[in-house]
């Protein structure tokens, strides 16, 4: 992704406002097994974001690689949820990623067709293994000044191994069939960047899926619902439709450089202070790229960006070499005296191939599971080097410090693996606009 945003924009002097949003929602999901909980709630962070080769859109990516006026033609990642009793959430961790390709045809009166071929990706320590379905989506888009509606009539097919993994719990064989899906997604802008959102969709399950009974080993449930619904409400900041966007940015493009080290103290011990370093001396190398999306929220001079990161977790007594990947939104608020500095948050998810000691440590501690995917947050502070050299040629330069945070939003969220706790690093960074 840094790539690609990269290449599309090196060269320019020239920055556009991008479109662009980060919300918040609350998901409410229903449970269509045979459990004393009948719904579960999830807190779950989105980001936004498109361009002519990219889309981001809160739960979906992809990546387009042929359009023209009627067709377009993407690579496509879509959240998974699996809805099941809070309580078992952490053990079974049963959300993924489905992984795919989507063909989109636009028709008259402002109608759209897509057709998508997926499948998620289940790891195990024995094996790897795909649940592939197909997805045929006829929706229309409705858009008034503030207030966006899309609905949609979706046909899911689920492949055998589909239904066995997600209905059957990998316990029973189930025949694939077809699911029927009736949704929505409404935005609505309350005041300049703010805006409410909410989403739902209810689902008619195959009559395979239906009445799934398992009784084996330590499990004994079934599928005692014909129906599954899933709601969003939240809200977010996003481009203020009310104004044109700016075709130059007061802000530029940057590449940030860190080297961080590991500290076991919690987030709220480093704010005040109290930080204390790891004996293990567990330590991380970043690079992320920021394009710039726009300069102003609510008319006040703030700097946003989306910023896409790669992160090597170098080997130590107690863990191997891994690497970590980000997606965030930052935020940069700059202050003028006596030299420019800058106060910088982002939020976002962050996704390690191995799980951190540090993290896996305090999460067995607590008797939890550890997670690969986290919510990923990132608190700054630099200074520019121009300024504190009374150089203008360097003026381009900041050096910093940053917070490199993972964590699960306090078990607010099952797509994180429904955990409390996470890993800090201090990180001092280089970071060089262009």
């Amino acid at each position: 992704l840094s790539v690609v945003l990269f290449a599309q924009n090196s060269g320019k002097k020239d920055w556009n406002e991008e479109n662009w949003g980060l919300g918040l929602a609350m998901r409410v999901g229903t449970i269509p097994f045979s459990t004393d909980a009948k719904s579960v709630k999830s807190v779950v962070p989105m980001i936004f974001f498109e361009n002519n080769l990219i889309f981001l859109n809160g739960l979906e990516y992809g990546l387009k690689f042929y359009r023209t006026d009627k067709w377009r033609f993407s690579a496509i990642s879509r959240r998974h949820f699996f809805d099941a009793p809070e309580e078992v959430q952490n053990i079974i961790q049963g959300d993924n990623v489905d992984f795919g390709l989507q063909a989109r045809y636009a028709l008259p009166f402002s109608l759209y067709l897509e057709a998508e071929m997926m499948s998620d990706v289940v790891v195990t320590d024995d094996y790897w293994r795909g649940n592939p379905s197909e997805n045929l989506r006829l929706a229309h888009k409705l858009g008034k000044k503030g207030l966006k509606l899309d609905s949609y009539f979706e046909l899911k097919l689920k492949s055998k191994r589909y239904n066995s993994w997600y209905y059957g719990l990998n316990q029973v064989d189930v025949k694939g069939g077809v699911d029927m899906s009736l949704g929505f997604i409404l935005s609505y802008q309350l005041v300049s960047n703010l805006y409410l959102f909410g989403a739902g969709e209810l689902t008619l399950l195959d009559k395979n899926a239906r009445g799934v009974q398992i009784t084996k080993d330590d499990i004994n449930v079934s599928v005692n619902s014909d129906m599954h619904a899933q709601v969003f409400f939240g809200f977010g900041f996003s481009n203020d439709v009310t104004k044109p966007r700016k075709e130059k940015l007061c802000n530029a493009g940057y590449w940030r450089l860190g080297m961080g080290f590991a500290t076991p103290s919690t987030l709220g011990e480093i704010f005040r202070f109290e930080s204390i370093p790891d004996t293990n001396r567990n330590k991380l190398t970043s690079i992320f790229y920021g394009h710039p999306l726009t300069d102003e929220l609510f008319g006040l001079p703030l700097e946003i960006y989306l910023t896409p990161g790669f992160t090597w977790h170098w080997q130590s007594d107690v863990q191997p070499n891994s690497f970590e990947v980000n997606l965030a939104v930052k935020l940069y608020y700059t202050i003028k005296w006596p030299i420019r500095w800058r106060l910088g948050a982002a939020e976002g998810a962050s996704y390690v191939n191995k799980v951190p000691y540090m993290e896996a440590n305090s999460l067995v501690e607590k008797e939890y599971k550890p997670s690969n995917l986290m919510n990923y947050l990132d608190f700054s502070i630099d200074l520019n080097i121009g300024d504190i050299f009374g150089s203008k040629p360097i003026k381009q330069w900041w050096i910093g410090y940053y917070i490199h945070h993972r964590s699960s939003i306090f078990e607010s969220a099952q797509q994180f693996g429904r955990i409390s706790g996470g890993s800090n690093y201090h990180t001092i960074y280089l970071l060089w606009n262009y």
